[in-house]
């Protein structure tokens, strides 16, 4: 088990209601669903529309479950943006 940070940007941080929480988790999947079981609502909806990056490096279509979380690692939760 790993802790470390999750950070929450743009719609994903105004649906979460914070900016950062601490994460415990061995791997990806493990830290969403305890997000999820922390901030049920919205938070939900909109972490199916986002993608993710842990310690700089884009998750992509990896298997949430495949990505090991790091002891002291970060997690960034980021929902579409708009612009161009």
């Amino acid at each position: 088990m790993a802790t470390g940070t999750i950070r929450y940007w743009a719609a994903a941080k105004s649906a979460a209601g914070i900016a950062e929480e601490p994460y415990d988790a061995v791997n990806l999947a493990q830290a969403l669903d305890a997000v999820r079981l922390r901030h049920p609502g919205e938070l939900v909806r909109v972490l199916q529309r986002c993608s993710f990056l842990v310690d700089g490096a884009p998750v992509g279509t990896r298997g949430h479950e495949t990505v090991r979380l790091a002891e002291g690692g970060t997690v960034e939760v980021l929902p579409p943006f708009a612009g161009g």
